[in-house]
Parts: structure tokens; C-alpha cells; sequence
């Protein structure tokens, strides 16, 4: 609770504690009133003798055990009062939090004494429902997604089956034909491989926790090295990859979860980047934290789907086309990983270009 709250709830307890005296120190004057006014008010009468009489006589004589009594259960009844009423609160309460298991639309209503209480339960309903949708939606995408995956083998399988088959059918076709017939079974080979590691991809994302095993690095030579794997594939689309880096960029981290935030980016970027274009790797220390930037020209995303670029198992390419894209795993394990090492990373798109931004705490790096 916060200490707004907790103010709140020391108020309302000392409004409850002084209503409670003010309850009893009331009964009690009431109690001596009434004795004083009956003493009065009998004394100005000629009384016969009755039974009344001689009640009101007895009365009379024990007035002050009379008082003391009255007094008493007065006590016992405005206690009893005060003493429930927190209570049936509190199975109001608990009721109330008993719909936090089974959120609805339906807000919670308490009593206005309870209002505060009422607030927090609100906020805690409306938590749960957008993580219950969250959970479904993302449950429901990673079902789609493991559905057209295993769709999408199929084909690849029944390509290579096929040509195997020519192949080992047909052994007189000429050494052209036979080329083509490997050439096209490897490639489709290469996409199945593809396919089945997005599969684990998401097992291991779903079932494992990342744990970090820091060491000190340079940057500048973990993204020489990874742009440098990198160019066979972006030769395949006519792209080139330009380094605006420092000499060295010593930072502390995990070596091997961070190279597979960079590689997850410059995949996005070779899947992405418009044809015959340039993508850039730029870093720099700024303010004491280490800015990382990869940009690419590619289509504006909308801000709606940019929103959701770190999700998991989302994809910018809702045609399915399987040569665009993985599992929709890639961006979301980078920004597990960078946020693991403390840091933070973001998505812009304007003007026809794609940039992703990472910013890595200073407390582990070191000016070049």
C-alpha cells in the first residue's frame, strides 16, 4: 500500500476510535441525565402506594448501581456495534476479493466507507483483466503461429522428398539437371532446418529463464564480427551494411545473448530492408550510457503494429509468408536480453527508415 494509503488508513481508524468514544461519553451523560431528570420529575409527584412505587423507591436507593448498570450494557451493545460492523466490512471485503480470481467488466461496488478500499480492488480487477487478455492473445497467437508452422513444413518436406525421389529415380538425367534438382533440395532443406529452430525457439522461450554470465567485451569488435557473418545475406537482396563505431566500446555483459540481439536485428533488417540499401550500425557513449542504433530503409510501420513489435510471436508480415520473418520471437528475446543486462530498447519508423535504438546502462561501461 502507499503511504498515501496507509495516511489514509490511520485517519479513518482515529475517525472510527473517536466515534466510538464520543458514542460512549454520550450514553453516559444521556444515562445521567435521564437519572437526574427522573429523580425530578418523581419527586414532584404524590404517589400511591403500588408497585411502581416501591420499584422507583428501590431505584431510588441503588441509583448509583442502577447507573453503573445501565451504563455497563450500554457499553456492551455500542462495543458490539462497533466490533461487527469492521467485521461484516470485512466479509464485504472479502467477497469483493474473491471476484479478483474471476475478473469481470463488472466493477466492484463497496460501501462509500469503503471507498479507498474499493479503488485499490478496482485497479487490482482491471490489472488482471488486461493480463488475462494479454495472456490469451498471446496464447492465442503462439497457437496460430505453431499452427501455419507446421503447415509450412509440409512444404519444404514434400519438396525435397520429390527431388530425392527424381534424383535417385531418374540416374541418367544430365549433371545440369542434377545441379538444380541438389541445388533446390538443399535450399528447401535449409528453410526446414529454419523452421524446426523457430520451433525451438519457442519451446525454449516458454520454458526457460535467461541468466546472464557477464564478462568484459568490445563492443566494436562484436559488431565488426557479426556485421561481417552478416554480408553473405544481405548480398542475397543487393544490401550493404555500413560501422559508425569507436576504436573500443568495453562494456561488462553476457557475450553470447548479446551477439543474439544483434544478430535478431540485423535479421529483422535483412528481412525488412528495402532492396539495394544500406544498413547502418552506429554506437557512441552518450551521457555515460552506451547508445547502440541499427537502421535500415524500409516501409513505415504503423504506429499501431509499432507498438507491438516486441511482442511475443507478433509479426509485421500477417500474410505468412515464411520467407519474412521467423516465429515473431526475435525481437521479443532481444528485449528480454537487453533489459536482463539493464537497459533498454526501442522501435522508430519515420521517413521510410526502420531504427532500432539500445541504450546499456554506464555502470558497466567504460569511455573508449
Amino acid at each position: 500500500m502507499s503511504k498515501k494509503g496507509n495516511t489514509r488508513s490511520r485517519r479513518r481508524s482515529l475517525r472510527i476510535w473517536g466515534g466510538y468514544l464520543l458514542v460512549l461519553m454520550a450514553w453516559v451523560v444521556a444515562v445521567m441525565a435521564l437519572a437526574f431528570l427522573g429523580f425530578i420529575i418523581c419527586a414532584s409527584i404524590t404517589w400511591q402506594p403500588s408497585p411502581l412505587h416501591d420499584i422507583l423507591n428501590w431505584v431510588r436507593d441503588y441509583i448509583v448501581l442502577v447507573c453503573i448498570v445501565t451504563v455497563l450494557a450500554g457499553w456492551v451493545v455500542i462495543s458490539f456495534y462497533f466490533i461487527s460492523k469492521p467485521i461484516k466490512q470485512l466479509d464485504v471485503v472479502a467477497n469483493a476479493a474473491g471476484q479478483l480470481s474471476r475478473p469481470s467488466e463488472e466493477p466492484i461496488q463497496l460501501p462509500d466507507s469503503l471507498e479507498d478500499i474499493s479503488i485499490q480492488l478496482n485497479l487490482a480487477r482491471e490489472q488482471a483483466l488486461r493480463d488475462a487478455r494479454a495472456a490469451r492473445e498471446a496464447e492465442q497467437r503462439k497457437n496460430d503461429l505453431i499452427v501455419y508452422l507446421a503447415h509450412d513444413l509440409k512444404t519444404p518436406l514434400t519438396s525435397v522428398i520429390g527431388y530425392l525421389t527424381l534424383l535417385r529415380d531418374e540416374p541418367q538425367i544430365s549433371p545440369e539437371i542434377r545441379a538444380r534438382y541438389t541445388g533446390i533440395a538443399l535450399e528447401k532443406a535449409e528453410r526446414l532446418e529454419d523452421l524446426i529452430n523457430e520451433f525451438f525457439d519457442i519451446t525454449r522461450f516458454n520454458l526457460s529463464r535467461l541468466e546472464l554470465e557477464r564478462q568484459s567485451v568490445d563492443l566494436t569488435r562484436m559488431l565488426e564480427q557479426v556485421a561481417s557473418e552478416f554480408r553473405p545475406i544481405f548480398a542475397e537482396s543487393g544490401l550493404s551494411c555500413s560501422l559508425d563505431l569507436p576504436p573500443k566500446l568495453h562494456y561488462s555483459c553476457d557475450p553470447d545473448k548479446l551477439a543474439r540481439v544483434f544478430d535478431n536485428l540485423l535479421r529483422n533488417a535483412s528481412y525488412y530492408s528495402l532492396p539495394d540499401s544500406t544498413v547502418e550500425i552506429a554506437g557512441r557513449i552518450e551521457a555515460g550510457k552506451i547508445v547502440l542504433t541499427f537502421s535500415n530503409a524500409g516501409k513505415n510501420i504503423p504506429q499501431e503494429k509499432l507498438d507491438r513489435i516486441f511482442e511475443q510471436f507478433f509479426r509485421l508480415d500477417s500474410s505468412r509468408a515464411t520467407r519474412t520473418g521467423g516465429a515473431g520471437l526475435g525481437l521479443a528475446i532481444a528485449k528480454e536480453i537487453v533489459e536482463l543486462h539493464g537497459g533498454t530498447i526501442r522501435a522508430d519508423s519515420t521517413e521510410d527508415r526502420i531504427t532500432f535504438t539500445i541504450c546499456l546502462p554506464s555502470d558497466h561501461s567504460e569511455a573508449p
